[in-house]
């Protein structure tokens, strides 16, 4: 027998010359499937297709006799339809399709569910013969394959060479949806493969330039296509990879390497700070030695502002560890050269403690023009949404006038009518809770590009994506300054293990029999606005996350009788928060419970112990800042992390990793490999959306490191890639115009 080959592909495909890898799909596949793929999965052309790689593959197995089949394996089995039968379930609104296949030595039962059963009942008829593949199941003490691949032999001829391929093979499983499944669209690659085939694959471009790919020892692309979408084994897999990683990591560093080399040429004013000026002064009163990590990071941002070209760094450091000390510094060189220097931070709650603490710090010298100011101070104002008129007016005056050599606000400070004199550096905190756009509006407002500085404590997935691509400089705090504790991380399984709940109550009580305070934070306020957050119903059904006011009155009536409570979140009126907080901070209460409004800017170093309550909702970038709130003073700190999420979870993994490490930079990669990188070169912040298809930032950084030599000594020889067309071409798809302008501003 042999194996009936593919449909023929339609003659508009095959036609030679033209570029048939941008066309629609539709000239290949067929409108029906293209417009499915097109609203479903994106893919609108030739090339998206050629793009849409396999997410895995599954194993064929050997071929086994339907007599010897081993449950929980995979195998293939040659064998014949005995009956098809089309049963309804579920009062009607679903179907399912069972198939019984005979060889001799026994029977096995394939199912098929959805809308797919209907095309495998036509193909499936009583007498047809196949090879089929799958993961042996069981039900109703049954044998059985469920969705199993399979391909049909003709009547006549010797299969023994088709059924051996066809079992070796791997079987490519697609990224797919419910209007289409995965082996329709390893269909719809099949005829793409044979069009492109049968006209030279006219219309591909391959981004790498000849020489580098010989030196790398990379296959050719048309070979590296078929080798992912139609293995034979599992090294062709490989060889396609490592070819495809390669022009996803070399076309963005090129791109990256253009930017950094755009960017060395755009004109910043240089900002040194003045030999006996303000910072010098600033120092001489500081009642502590800086870390050796605060002076080589200040080294570093010192000799960038100096440059004459804008800086772009983050500084990344554990809660705690003296960012906000650094950014002062490299701001009083600013003041010291003439300029300003505005800071961002994302709550009202934060700019007013980094307005408060910044001119603690500074002291005389925050009252420069005032009755009592030191000579050669400047003056700190702080601008918000929520200032009064006379208040704001006043703030816009010193901004303006130059009067104010540092200006700390909300969103407030993007806003058209605030102007600068002449701002020299912008300082970003919090840097997760601010979009790239918003950034750049405040950038915006200096005559020429201001320098940028971003501070974190866990950069988000996409901070980390570019830098490891090293578009973002780094300096890393790495030393907690002294006086600083240790802070203890646990998970409490409380589904598994409810005792391990009532122990963290205990916890939290002798904490604060011992004079200490203690947090609890839950994923959402409830009331009389939201459906309660029952703890699950006997059907099993997933209970809404656990809320502050539910929480709050089982703690007060519970756990937590006799001790004083107070509730936080952002739905109280400013001044009830302020209220709360400044009794929490007062010490007239014992325990806090709220929502994420104490993530960043809450400082009380008398609270020792922060519970998070279905820990699994939130972020690990959350859990981080969330955890740091504790072990401020000299008393250590605990965290735990409360979770319903079973023992081998995603979410339990997460929570794990995060008690696992105190280190920023660790957990970001852990979550980047969790959440992918957001699209590396949009706006997009993490998740689905990524431009990165093959290439996995953490498993392939070695690839990233080569690839951005390479490119950038590309770029240094041919800046406008003259002599690289391919590579033009690839780089123009990949920067659309929303990308190129986010490159820009980025």
């Amino acid at each position: 027998m042999t194996v009936p080959q593919q449909p023929p592909t339609p003659p508009s495909a095959a036609q030679p010359g033209g570029d048939l890898v941008g066309q629609p799909l539709a000239r290949v596949v067929g409108g029906t499937t293209a417009k499915v793929m097109a609203e479903h999965l994106g893919l609108r052309t030739v090339g998206d297709l050629l793009h849409h790689y396999p997410r895995r593959y599954a194993e064929r197995g050997e071929l086994t006799r339907l007599s010897d089949l081993p449950l929980d394996e995979h195998v293939t089995v040659v064998a014949e339809v005995a009956d098809a039968r089309l049963l309804s379930f579920n009062r009607g609104k679903g179907q399912r399709l069972e198939v019984t296949l005979t060889d001799g030595s026994g029977r096995l039962r394939l199912v098929f569910f959805g809308r797919s059963a209907h095309h495998h009942k036509r193909e499936l008829v009583p007498g047809r013969r196949g090879m089929f593949a799958g993961k042996v199941g069981e039900f109703r003490h049954q044998l059985q394959l469920a969705h199993p691949a399979y391909q049909l032999l003709t009547e006549d001829g010797d299969a023994g060479d088709a059924v051996a391929e066809f079992a070796g093979r791997p079987l490519p499983l697609y990224p797919a949806c419910r209007q289409l499944e995965s082996w329709r669209i390893a269909k719809a690659v099949g005829m793409v493969l044979e069009s492109l085939d049968a006209v030279g694959w006219a219309g591909l471009v391959d981004p790498l330039p000849g020489s580098l790919r010989r030196q790398r020892e990379l296959i050719p692309l048309p070979e590296a296509f078929h080798k992912i979408h139609r293995p034979r084994a599992q090294p062709d897999i490989e060889a396609a990879r490592a070819r495809l990683k390669w022009d996803e990591a070399f076309v963005l560093q090129v791109a990256l390497a253009r930017r950094r080399r755009a960017a060395t040429e755009l004109p910043a004013a240089p900002r040194r700070p003045a030999a006996d000026g303000l910072l010098t002064a600033f120092d001489a009163r500081l009642p502590f030695e800086l870390t050796e990590g605060q002076r080589r990071v200040g080294a570093e941002i010192f000799e960038e502002l100096a440059a004459d070209h804008p800086m772009h760094r983050l500084l990344q450091g554990e809660v705690g560890s003296g960012k906000t000390l650094v950014a002062l510094r490299a701001m009083l060189a600013v003041v010291d050269s003439g300029g300003q220097s505005a800071l961002l931070a994302p709550t009202e709650v934060l700019a007013q403690q980094h307005h408060r603490s910044i001119t603690a710090m500074l002291g005389e010298f925050a009252e420069g023009g005032m009755l009592g100011g030191a000579e050669g101070g400047t003056k700190v104002v702080l601008l918000t949404g929520s200032m009064g008129a006379a208040a704001r007016r006043r703030a816009l005056l010193d901004a303006v006038t130059g009067e104010a050599g540092i200006v700390v606000g909300t969103h407030a400070l993007i806003e058209e009518t605030v102007r600068f004199h002449d701002l020299g550096l912008v300082v970003v905190d919090e840097q997760h809770r601010f979009g790239v756009e918003q950034r750049d509006a405040l950038r915006a407002k200096g005559e020429r590009p201001p320098h940028l500085l971003v501070m974190t404590a866990t950069p988000i997935p996409r901070t980390v994506a570019m830098t490891v691509f090293g578009d973002l400089e780094t300096s890393v705090l790495d030393q907690l300054p002294a006086g600083r504790s240790p802070i203890a991380s646990h998970v409490v399984p409380a589904a598994d293990k409810p005792h391990f709940l009532a122990r963290a109550w205990e916890r939290v009580r002798e904490e604060v029999t011992a004079g200490h305070q203690a947090y609890v934070v839950c994923p959402r306020i409830g009331g009389e606005d939201e459906p309660a957050a029952g703890r699950g119903g006997a059907d099993g059904a997933e209970r809404p996350p656990l809320a502050v006011a539910e929480v709050a009155a089982e703690l007060s009536d519970g756990p937590l009788a006799g001790l004083r409570l107070g509730v936080l979140h952002g739905r109280l009126a400013p001044e009830a928060k302020d209220e709360v907080m400044r009794a929490f901070a007062a010490g007239e209460l014992d325990v806090l419970v709220a929502t994420t409004v104490v993530e960043v800017g809450v400082d009380v170093p008398n609270a020792t112990v922060m519970v998070i309550m279905d820990a699994d909702r939130f972020g690990v970038s959350q859990l981080h800042q969330l955890r740091g709130r504790v072990g401020r003073g000299s008393a250590a700190g605990l965290c735990l992390l409360v979770t319903e999420a079973p023992e081998a979870s995603p979410a339990r993994s997460r929570l794990a990793a995060v008690a696992d490490t105190l280190d920023g930079f660790e957990l970001s990669r852990i979550d980047l490999e969790q959440r992918r990188e957001g699209d590396v070169l949009g706006q997009a912040q993490s998740g689905g959306r990524s431009s990165l298809r093959m290439l996995a930032v953490i498993a392939d950084e070695e690839i990233i490191a080569a690839a951005r030599a390479e490119a950038g000594a590309l770029v240094a020889r041919d800046p406008d890639l003259t002599r690289s067309p391919g590579l033009r071409v690839a780089l123009d798809a990949l920067l659309d115009a929303e990308r190129e302008e986010y490159l820009d501003k980025g």
